[in-house]
């Protein structure tokens, strides 16, 4: 399972800041359970593309910054299995 835990920090980091519980943040976003969210703030998982538009709205993120973040975190799994998979193959 792959963590993710720069973008799981940023997440978490600004619920926190516009006074979010992870209860509130899954039912405005329509979902029956909170474990959701603490799956994304735990590096479990990232949030389905169309959630993080609504995700910008309840956190007031630029879209710009939020896509930065997805952006950077996408960069660095494609990093680690691109180099994960090239050593395997020379063994």
């Amino acid at each position: 399972m792959k963590n993710r835990t720069q973008l799981a920090a940023f997440l978490k980091k600004k619920r926190v800041e516009v006074g979010l519980t992870q209860s509130e943040v899954a039912s405005a976003l329509g979902y029956s359970s909170p474990q959701f969210v603490s799956n994304w703030e735990r590096g479990l998982a990232n949030p389905p593309v169309f959630i993080l538009r609504h995700l910008t709205k309840l956190y007031k993120v630029p879209v710009d910054e939020m896509f930065e973040k997805l952006r950077q975190e996408v960069e660095r799994d494609l990093h680690r299995e691109f180099y994960s998979n090239r050593n395997r193959r020379r063994a």
